[in-house]
Order: C-alpha cells, then structure tokens, then sequence
C-alpha cells in the first residue's frame, strides 16, 4: 500500500493554513489537512483519499499541551491539536471533563492515542467516534477559522451542528478546527461511558456517552442527555423529548425506560459486523447500564 503522490506543505499559522485551503479550493485542487494523521494515513495508503496538497498543522499552534480554563464562563478550551494521551492523563480534564477522560482509553490503542487529535477527530466525523460520543454529551462547541473578505474570522460552532453524514461536517471547505470548548463538569455532575467491540482497539459496534445533573434539593434527575455512536450516519444526541421522563425522577425503573424510549426510535443499519436488531438491543442494554452509573456518579456513590 503506497499513497499517492502529493504536495507537502506545513503550516506555520492556522492563518496559512486557511489561506492555502481557500486557495487550493480556488484552483480546482484538492487539500487534506494533517493533524495527528490516525485516520488520514490509512485512507491514503488505501487510496481512499488522493489529496494534490497536504497542510500539515503541527507547525501552525505552538500553544502548550495544558489546557485553559474560563473560569468565569466555566469553560474547558482545549487546543484541537491536543494530543488524546493528554486528554487521558491531564488533571484538568480529568476534574473538568471526566467524561472525556474516561472515553478516551477506549480510542485505538497507545500509538493512535499518542498521535491523534481532538480537533482532527471532530473534523474527521467518524460515525463510531467516541470523543465525538462525549462532545454531544458534554455540550461542546468548537471553534472554527475560516476566511472572511481579506482577512480571517473565527466562529463557534455547537457540536450538535456539526456532524452532517458519514465523514462529513457543516464546516465550509476553507475552515479549520482551532479549539474545543467543553463546559466544566458542577457538582452534581455524574457522567459514563459504555461501548461494545468486537475485539481491543477495534471502532465500536454501539457506544453510549451520558451525563446526569442532579437537583440539590431531593437528589432527582434535574437533567440528562444521552448521545450514541455506531447506530446512524453520525453520532447523534438523543432527542430532549426521549429523556423528558427522568426530569424529578429517582426511580431505577425510569431509567430503564428512557432507555427503551431511546433505543426504539433508533434505525441503526445492518453490515458485516452486527445486524440492526443487535445495534438497538445493544443501545438499549448500554444506555440503561450508562444512565445508572451517571446517577449514581452524580449522587456521590461508589461505581
């Protein structure tokens, strides 16, 4: 497996990365932009992908693998070319986003884990993806740099908007992922993830990400969402109304059926690796397992 022959450029700025995208997309040619190279590597060793130019984005942010925290708008920002081993060891996401910092153990295995990024998962928009999983779940938005007239801009875009398809985004053709913004887990929080493969390491069959906010005053559900991977075209957050039932709820049995709710408008495709049947079963079974653990996180319980 050899990849085609491209055109190698890195990026000393998101500025010019922007700029040879725009430029690239002008002149008729196709680009890819580097990060970590997890995903794009394979697809051009397959010839999946044949780009005539290839911005690397390593160059372009210099900024120090440590996160910022807003702590007035309580805010995790996360460089999009934060590397996921980072995401797995460092304390602020682990105190911020301990969601995330769960989920990411579960993504390829060391090597993929060193190299990837969370932004170059985000933009590659994988239907099995668990950061993408814990995006919608957390509420996260990220931060996108396009052009705009002689200049560039920046614009902020809700996870929840961003995935269009199969390996497809809403972002225009010149922008590029620069940050990700998570909001910061408040007392009360409690978070899980599950997911099902085949064999360690392997893209997953079904996956759950779900985080649960508990009222202070009796300890019921005040709020609940619930986002899958591996049952649709995207990664998808369930629908408000699906999980309307838990609101004041403190009952195990209301959980099972926010599941169940869950799970039967699901419409997961079959393929060589598990029927459709199996994928909303599996959906079911991970989202009540996943809604029981958050709650019982979100209480104070040992899990």
């Amino acid at each position: 497996m050899v990849a085609p022959a491209f055109e190698y450029v890195p990026a000393a700025s998101y500025d010019e990365a922007v700029r040879l995208l725009a430029a690239s997309a002008a002149g008729g040619a196709e680009a890819k932009l580097l990060a970590g190279g997890q995903s794009l590597m394979p697809m051009l060793n397959l010839r999946l992908a044949h780009p005539d130019l290839l911005i690397d984005l390593n160059p372009a942010d210099q900024r120090p693998p440590a996160m910022a925290e807003d702590e007035h708008g309580g805010l995790l920002r996360l460089p999009a070319l934060t590397r996921h081993r980072v995401l797995l060891e460092h304390d602020l996401v682990r105190r911020g986003c301990p969601l995330l910092a769960e989920a990411v153990r579960y993504v390829g295995n060391v090597r993929v884990r060193n190299r990837g990024t969370i932004g170059g998962s985000l933009a590659h928009a994988d239907p099995t993806s668990e950061i993408g999983c814990c995006a919608l779940a957390s509420g996260a938005q990220v931060v996108a740099r396009g052009p705009a007239g002689d200049g560039q801009s920046d614009r902020t875009v809700p996870v929840s908007d961003l995935f269009a398809g199969y390996w497809a985004t809403t972002l225009a053709e010149s922008e590029i992922i620069t940050d990700v913004l998570i909001p910061a887990a408040r007392p009360g929080t409690g978070w899980s993830f599950h997911e099902m493969v085949r064999r360690t390491s392997d893209f997953a069959i079904v996956a759950v990400a779900v985080t649960v906010n508990l009222a202070e005053r009796n300890g019921a559900i005040a709020a609940a969402h619930v986002a899958l991977a591996g049952v649709a075209d995207r990664v998808v957050l369930a629908d408000p109304e699906l999980t309307a039932g838990l609101m004041g709820s403190t009952a195990d049995e209301d959980l099972d059926a926010a599941a169940a709710r869950i799970a039967e408008r699901l419409e997961p495709a079959s393929d060589v690796h598990a029927s459709g049947a199996y994928r909303r079963r599996l959906a079911r079974v991970l989202t009540a397992r996943a809604l029981r653990q958050a709650r019982a996180r979100a209480a104070g319980e040992s899990t």
